[in-house]
């Protein structure tokens, strides 16, 4: 693909009035390009409004009923996949998705309770067309499972005889399934041991790398992004205050979060 995947320009997402609650702009002024075969990380403090950007960039939030109170775009221009994400609707919409795996920050916890690892990875394939192999389905299923450093015995296993961090996981393989040309993890590494979220971030990376296909990792460890994206975006109050490299933005940071998160990475806490 050689168009550019995401462009995103002054953009201002707003929350609408809902209940007993006024309307709330969440997001003001991002602007924001991913290039084909880019990993990007974007990061923030909470409340930033990272999750809300993901919602908007995957389509989950203008598929989600209007009494919910998505988050809608009321501002700028956000093109993904060459669609307009302002006007997209029905059926173009549906032919977008097909090409984004999105990754909810709460995806590990929110597993079909009666469905099997298996039938929970492969389920989007089914979805997508109900005559897709079985066992082509079982394959992929079972190859994402190993990739993503789960034994292939857990397959079988429904989601409350697996850790949080291994629902984690299963959800991750759940989102790559599709082979998306986009992918967007919100808080991919969520719940899972320490010591295996930088492999499980370079899993990712690696097999939207290998596929020249793209994404957006939302994480608060920088460590971990280190190791896989190629630039990362900082995210305040809605706006990209830093972008870059992980060193471009920390060595030689302007606004005063970036100056911050500097001085946290590198133990300086004056």
């Amino acid at each position: 693909m050689s168009e550019r995947i995401m462009t995103a320009s002054d953009v201002t997402i707003e929350y609408p009035a809902h209940s007993v609650s006024a309307a709330h702009t969440a997001v003001k002024g991002f602007t924001l390009n991913v290039e084909p075969g880019e990993i990007i990380g974007l990061v923030g403090s909470s409340g930033s409004g990272k999750s809300t950007i993901a919602s908007v960039i995957s389509g989950a939030a203008a598929m989600a009923p209007s009494r919910e109170g998505a988050p809608r775009i009321v501002g700028g221009a956000l093109s993904v996949l060459g669609y307009d994400m302002k006007r997209t609707r029905g059926r173009k919409l549906g032919r977008l998705t097909f090409g984004i795996g999105h990754l909810a920050q709460d995806a590990g916890s929110t597993l079909t309770s009666n469905m099997t690892v298996a039938e929970i990875i492969a389920e989007p394939l089914f979805l997508r067309d109900k005559h897709f192999d079985a066992n082509d389905a079982g394959l992929k299923a079972a190859t994402l499972v190993d990739r993503l450093l789960l034994p292939v015995g857990m397959l079988n296993m429904l989601p409350h005889e697996l850790s949080s961090g291994q629902r984690q996981r299963v959800a991750v393989a759940r989102a790559l399934v599709m082979d998306p040309v986009f992918l967007v993890a919100d808080e991919p590494t969520a719940g899972i041991d320490v010591s295996v979220r930088g492999q499980v971030v370079d899993v990712i990376a690696s097999l939207q790398r290998d596929r020249g296909a793209s994404a957006i990792i939302i994480s608060h460890d920088l460590d971990v992004l280190r190791r896989s994206v190629d630039r990362i975006a900082v995210l305040h109050e809605g706006m990209v205050v830093g972008l870059g490299t992980i060193d471009e933005v920390l060595d030689d940071p302007h606004h005063p979060y970036v100056q911050g998160l500097a001085r946290t990475v590198s133990g300086d806490q004056r």
